[in-house]
């Protein structure tokens, strides 16, 4: 029963705070709307039976200003290439290994790679990523382990 109390909080919380409208009309409309929402996460949940679980807290916080920074470098460099008259690629696939426990920490790991410009993850299999690298600098960049490791450490120790 927690989980739904907290859901329709915060869901009430953040609509309130985003509309700011307090006639009866349109808080109706934002009750209506997240009681479906609450409604269809909740209806979710019960196909699989196992409810999700986003296991990061706080921990996310340090991690979300580093990302942003790999983000913006990253675009800086895939800007330098592409703007380079001699376009000085070397695409390549790598597979490396992600040391995550949970599903929700080896696809943030994923998607952590897909938002630095110049890396996509083109598939997760048994624990490995494949991931093409538009730069040998870029596929060093994800072999490092850097990423893998705050991702991991962003996990904590709840398996």
């Amino acid at each position: 029963m927690k989980r739904p109390v907290v859901l329709v909080v915060l869901l009430s919380a953040v609509w309130q705070l985003w509309s700011g409208h307090t006639e009866p009309m349109i808080l109706g409309f934002g009750v209506f709307s997240i009681a479906l929402t609450a409604w269809y996460a909740l209806r979710m949940d019960s196909v699989d039976g196992t409810p999700a679980t986003y296991p990061f807290g706080l921990r996310l916080i340090p991690y979300l200003p580093w990302l942003i920074l790999e983000v913006i470098k990253s675009n800086l460099d895939v800007a330098k290439i592409i703007l380079s008259p001699s376009l000085p690629i070397s695409p390549r696939l790598i597979r490396v290994k992600g040391t995550q426990r949970t599903d929700v920490g080896l696809v943030t790991y994923a998607n952590s790679i897909t938002l630095t410009p110049g890396t996509i993850t083109c598939d997760i299999r048994d624990g490995f990523l494949l991931v093409h690298a538009l730069t040998a600098a870029s596929a060093a960049g994800v072999e490092s382990g850097e990423m893998d490791a705050k991702v991991t450490a962003m996990e904590g120790s709840a398996a």
